[in-house]
């Protein structure tokens, strides 16, 4: 099979980038903040429920499914994943019908000045702060991933270094986002989000065609060699696979990481009305179910055709994808592969960066979110290069430590940050108390680290048990309780009467 050269992928992914420069271009308009953090709220609603699948489905996403499926931990996952693809609906129901009408009826730009709004100064900051901590880590963990690939098939034969790697990686983000930002991005996730798909299933269909089947046939062989188990309920709660388990704990991943996260919010902020929003997010969680369940047949695929073409499968699962299209694919696919892989990362990682520099402006520098001065948009033109080298330092940082086990270990301890945003948000919409800010952060810090333990403790104290994405919903009751404990109800205004 002939090989792409570094050359050749290095052209095609050019010809990529100039095309979103030229997207940026026509979009950013004027470039102040306004359209940088709100896009003017004129977002046409489709297009954002379009380009969230991009932005929901990163290039840890892209090459981690398909590796999933031959993944065993006691028990093969197979289609197990859709059993929390299926909770997704429930979360995405939540933040469709009570938080986006909350974020609207206070017109928010970033989501956490609800916080302040509810609770006060100290529950705002620790919500931002934790947010910040954790885009910080993850999107540097899906750019180290990129810039990886990037390292081993098209820079480092051309003899270029992986520090310069990754510099170009994230010049190439700032480049066609700093003027627009999310008016930008609504249109770059879109056109990334169709490219990563037409990859999926350009590899579907070209494997397909190679083991001289159809649609029909490749479904019966996919089943036959038992790929296509969805729901478990074998083994009890003790199972990570349990059906309840990955169900409900899709809902809360939901409702966490998209309704809570400003990255995902702030997209869909941009929707000219709340129904406008509403539609959106309902459009976008059924393309997302297809979406993942397109990345699982590709998955099944992947190993059927391993099987059948005698391929020996790699160590590491996530190299299963990469290796197929590339060195055993006709070099169509390999070219839509690195296409689909840049898109995938570059849509989660350019909002990443959007989101990180809008939380700072409006959370930490009190920018006037409607203000259009020439001071404040040269401060957000220097916080916006301030993340980038912040990321480019983060991704260093993980490439000279080069521990895969602890660097994964760093992005997975990264979502428990989400528990305490979690916690906030229960307590600012169903209580009407008042905290100690001063304790907001404390109980904040402690209930990840509580929660961290536990889990790690669990298996060898509960009868093993594995808590597997329901640790967030500890996560999250533990902080409520705290703030429960550190607050006072608040006082009932003083009516005059009448006379």
């Amino acid at each position: 099979m002939e090989h792409l050269s570094p050359t050749t992928i290095l052209s095609v992914i050019m010809g990529y980038f100039l095309v979103l420069i030229a997207i940026s271009y026509l979009t950013s308009g004027k470039g102040d903040n306004k359209t940088f953090f709100t896009a003017n709220r004129n977002s046409p609603w489709l297009l954002v429920a379009i380009g969230m699948i991009g932005a929901s489905l990163s290039g840890v996403t892209f090459i981690s499914i398909p590796g999933l499926i031959g993944k065993s931990e006691g028990a093969n996952i197979n289609f197990s994943y859709m059993q929390m693809v299926f909770g997704y609906l429930v979360g995405y129901a939540v933040i469709a019908l009570i938080l986006m009408p909350i974020y609207y009826k206070y017109n928010l730009t970033s989501i956490y000045t609800f916080l302040d709004k509810k609770i006060g100064k100290g529950a705002y900051k620790t919500g931002a702060a934790f947010f910040l901590l954790s885009r910080v880590i993850g999107a540097s963990f899906r750019l180290y991933l990129v810039s990886l690939v990037l390292d081993i098939f098209v820079t480092g034969p051309l003899g270029i270094p992986f520090f310069a790697t990754v510099i170009i990686t994230i010049l190439l983000i700032w480049i066609y986002t700093f003027k627009g930002g999310i008016k930008t991005i609504v249109i770059t996730d879109t056109f990334q989000t169709v490219s990563m798909l037409a990859a999926v299933g350009m590899t579907i269909y070209t494997i397909i065609n190679s083991l001289d089947t159809d649609i029909s046939g490749m479904w019966s062989m996919i089943s036959d060699r038992g790929y296509t188990k969805v729901f478990y309920f074998e083994d009890g709660w003790n199972d990570a696979n349990n059906f309840f388990k990955q169900f409900f704990g899709g809902a809360l991943i939901a409702i966490v990481m998209t309704g809570l996260d400003q990255d995902m919010m702030q997209k869909n902020l941009t929707c000219r009305t709340l129904g406008d929003a509403q539609k959106n997010i309902f459009t976008f969680s059924f393309i997302l179910i297809f979406a993942n369940l397109l990345f699982l047949i590709l998955g099944a695929l992947l190993y059927t055709f391993a099987a059948e073409k005698g391929i020996t499968l790699p160590e590491i699962a996530d190299q299963l994808y990469p290796m197929i299209a590339l060195d055993h694919l006709p070099p169509s696919v390999g070219i839509v592969f690195i296409l689909g892989l840049i898109a995938a990362a570059y849509s989660s990682a350019d909002s990443a960066l959007t989101s990180l520099t809008t939380i700072f402006c409006i959370d930490f520098l009190d920018m006037d979110k409607d203000s259009i001065s020439k001071d404040n948009t040269r401060t957000r033109l220097f916080v916006h290069i301030g993340f980038s080298f912040l990321l480019l330092l983060v991704i260093l940082a993980f490439n000279a430590y080069n521990d895969d086990s602890v660097i994964n270990k760093l992005f997975k301890a990264a979502n428990y940050t989400y528990g305490p945003i979690l916690g906030l948000f229960l307590f600012s919409i169903l209580t009407d108390r008042v905290t100690n800010n001063s304790w907001v952060v404390y109980v904040c810090l402690a209930a990840p680290i509580i929660c961290y333990i536990i889990n790690a403790l669990s298996s060898q104290y509960l009868g093993g048990f594995q808590w597997g994405n329901m640790i967030l919903a500890l996560n999250g009751s533990l902080t409520y309780l705290g703030l429960i404990l550190i607050s006072t109800p608040k006082p009932k205004q003083l009516l005059t009467p009448s006379k």
